[in-house]
C-alpha cells in the first residue's frame, strides 16, 4: 500500500512492517502507540524504523494514519495520573481506587 510520510511515498505492507520490527526493543510509550505482534511501540519509533528517517521529519499522526490503513491498532497517548501530593497513605490509596 502506498503511504506518504514526511512528503515521501513508501510502498508498505503489513508483513514488511512486522518483519522490520522483529527484534526491536519497544521504547517507553509517552504518546500515540501501535500494537505490532505482542508489543506496543511508540509510533515515532516505528516510523523511524520503517522509513529510515529521523523522527523530527514526520509527525506521529502521519505514521499512525499509515499504520491504521495497513491494519494495525493504534492507541491514544496515555493520560497522566492526578498528583497525590499532600495526601495521607489512606487518601492516596482511595484516590487510586477511584474514591
Amino acid at each position: 500500500m502506498r503511504c506518504v510520510i514526511a512528503r515521501y511515498p513508501f510502498d508498505l505492507t503489513k508483513s514488511e512492517v512486522e518483519e522490520s520490527m522483529k527484534g526491536i526493543k519497544a521504547e517507553e510509550v509517552t504518546g500515540i502507540s501501535v500494537t505490532i505482534g505482542r508489543r506496543t511501540y511508540p509510533v515515532k519509533q516505528v516510523g523511524e524504523v520503517i522509513t529510515k528517517q529521523d523522527r523530527r521529519d514526520f509527525t506521529a499522526s502521519e505514521v499512525a494514519r499509515a499504520l491504521i490503513r495497513l491494519g494495525f491498532t493504534c492507541h491514544p497517548a496515555p493520560t497522566a495520573a492526578p498528583p497525590l501530593d499532600g495526601l495521607t497513605p489512606m487518601q492516596a490509596a482511595s484516590a487510586q481506587l477511584g474514591e
